[in-house]
């Protein structure tokens, strides 16, 4: 498939056949029993605003029909859920979700006694029931209330790529040019493209700040936040009006730094079998403007497991590169936005898929899908992690497989031709999922074991596989969350320079 921008037809049509009650005559086969299901557990977890649905609980429990701790809408959370409506023709819910949460971003955030940036997005909110009033309220939480009281940067690129979704699925423009969500792009993007004492394109974050939301040693240049930086921006462009100043000034910025950042994430954050061997090779403490090793890395800091584990056809974006450091564990998100946005070349996206299936085992294991590999353990772990009790080996975001995954894959895999990869794992999940009462992540090497901590009834899970079935179903899906290369944007051509040569 050349070009999924005009493959899907906005303004809806036929729902998709994996939805309900409405069928397409379109397709000859029955429907996965599992999906009905799922719609249903999707269904259930529908949080109201004043009589209108507003997003999804992250989890709820069927038995006692309450929420499971869980009492807030996660705006990351919320994505798979989103995709899912949309792709069902309910456009209505992921709509009023995408004007509460800007509502929520005008709000005074404060931590403390610090004020955060105009820009910042709510990591959740929750609906509160005035009884004496009568009336229902919203109540968000910045990080205030977070594990490690740490602002979600994800959640500003989140909100961009589903209004972007919304747009493409339905062919309304007018949501998007409203003067509020105009500013709400602005305020963004200006937190984002803050000028500061940055030497790379690339946004520096704390650890924490994305779905990997305790301490893993992701602080600095994490891949997820990169690749979610980029499709933000990229979906930015596309949606900012440039009739205002004020919007024909934030484009020029975006513009500048994706040209930037593209070559940044490609030259330096790329990993194959090649370029471990130069790594292998570099020379340390060059000080000129002339250095091969320009962050200098020391050799002696790839691990070991990394040899074994590059195979001769494959490669992927690294977790983290920064000055002296090059973080080599493989992390699912970041990756799979990296091919979605075309912050990977096509080579580099067909690469990315030649390593899961020389990796299967790795990566896919018996659930997928892992968050990150290898897992961190002993000594190490105690370090990188503080000992959190949570992320232990092969558990939670330390090695765990999660489920929610497996829509992002789906996607990867149809934007590169790979549908068999997507079906054999759709599969997988498909033999355990409901049966293990749709968990929120697995444990051990394998994904094996349904996570020491997990919540049952894990909407995102539900709601992942949903959208991967979705668009196996009907690939035009892939429209509203994949962006072709912009080959203005990569003109004229940049090239590693002379410095970079081994």
């Amino acid at each position: 498939m050349e070009s999924y921008e005009s493959m899907y037809s906005p303004g809806g049509g036929l729902r998709s056949f994996c939805g309900t009650p409405a069928s397409s005559t379109r397709l000859s086969f029955e429907p996965h029993p599992l999906i009905f299901e799922a719609w249903d557990a999707l269904r259930r977890s529908l949080v109201c605003f004043r009589g209108q649905p507003l997003g999804t609980l992250a989890a709820v429990d069927h038995s006692s029909d309450e929420v499971l701790n869980y009492d807030q809408v996660f705006v990351r959370d919320f994505v798979p859920s989103a995709l899912a409506f949309l792709m069902n023709g309910e456009p209505e819910i992921v709509k009023n979700f995408l004007l509460k949460t800007l509502l929520l971003q005008g709000w005074e955030k404060r931590i403390d006694r610090f004020k955060l940036g105009e820009g910042a997005m709510p990591a959740s909110f929750k609906v509160l029931k005035d009884p004496k009033r009568g009336v229902d309220r919203l109540v968000a939480d910045f990080g205030e209330s977070a594990i490690g009281r740490v602002a979600p940067v994800d959640s500003g690129f989140w909100w961009i790529i589903i209004l972007r979704a919304y747009t493409k699925s339905t062919g309304d423009l007018s949501l998007a040019e409203t003067p509020e969500c105009q500013r709400g792009i602005r305020l963004i993007m200006n937190q984002c493209l803050a000028e500061g004492f940055d030497t790379f394109p690339t946004l520096l974050c704390a650890d924490g700040c994305c779905m990997i939301d305790r301490r893993m040693g992701v602080y600095g240049y994490p891949i997820e936040i990169q690749a979610l930086f980029f499709m933000a921006l990229r979906c930015a462009l596309l949606m900012l009006k440039a009739d205002a100043a004020e919007g024909k000034e934030t484009m020029e910025r975006v513009a500048t730094r994706l040209h930037a950042l593209s070559y940044h994430m490609r030259s330096y954050f790329w990993l194959d079998f090649q370029q471990l061997n130069d790594i292998y090779r570099y020379k340390t403490e060059e000080y000129s403007h002339t250095a091969v090793n320009k962050f200098n890395v020391i050799p002696e800091s790839i691990p070991d497991w990394v040899f074994d584990f590059m195979p001769g056809r494959g490669g992927y974006f690294v977790g983290n590169v920064s000055p002296a450091r090059m973080d080599f564990r493989w992390f699912a998100l970041g990756n799979f936005v990296a091919i979605l946005a075309s912050m990977a070349t096509p080579e580099q996206s067909a690469a990315i898929m030649d390593l899961i299936e020389e990796r299967w085992e790795d990566l896919i294991g018996e659930m997928p899908l892992k968050i990150s590999f290898p897992a961190i353990e002993s000594h190490e772990w105690q370090i990188v992690t503080g000992c959190d009790p949570k992320n232990t080996r092969w558990s939670y975001h330390n090695g765990g497989s999660w489920p929610v995954l497996l829509w992002l894959l789906t996607a990867a895999c149809i934007k590169t031709g790979r549908l068999k990869i997507a079906r054999r794992a759709i599969e997988l999940a498909e033999a355990r999922l409901a049966r293990d009462g749709w968990p929120e992540y697995y444990d051990g090497k394998l994904g094996r074991y349904v996570g020491k901590q997990a919540r049952k009834l894990q909407t995102w899970s539900v709601a992942g596989y949903l959208v991967a079935k979705m668009l196996i179903e009907d690939p035009s899906h892939l429209g509203m969350i994949s962006l072709e290369e912009d080959k203005a944007m990569m003109k004229p051509v940049l090239r590693r320079s002379a410095s970079w040569t081994v």
